[in-house]
């Protein structure tokens, strides 16, 4: 048969079984912060199921606690490592606009 009119085929390469990020002791809890910080974004948002590569309920599990440690301000909302600047402020007249014709 020739190589170009051969059928599409699979590599055959291993790929190496990546470990799941909540271990089976792992308790989900929101006082558990080394746990917890691992699915947070350096902006404080909560990452998707794809990116932690979790399963639904621990997805769910995680959300919830992440957001009780939000309410008992174990973690901020918000994280403002970075102040965001202006690089000029315009200042803002409070009479009527006028026209330059």
């Amino acid at each position: 048969m020739d190589k170009s009119k051969q059928p599409f085929r699979k590599s055959k390469r291993s790929f190496r079984r990546r470990l799941p990020p909540i271990g089976s002791g792992d308790r989900i809890n929101y006082r558990n912060m080394s746990l917890i910080s691992r699915f947070i974004s350096e902006q404080g948002k909560i990452l998707s199921r794809r990116v932690n590569r979790l399963t639904l309920k621990q997805q769910r599990l995680i959300t919830i606690a992440i957001k009780q440690a939000r309410i008992l301000s174990l973690l901020p909302f918000l994280n403002n490592e970075k102040q965001f600047e202006r690089a000029e402020s315009i200042p803002r007249t409070t009479g009527p606009r006028t026209r330059n014709k």
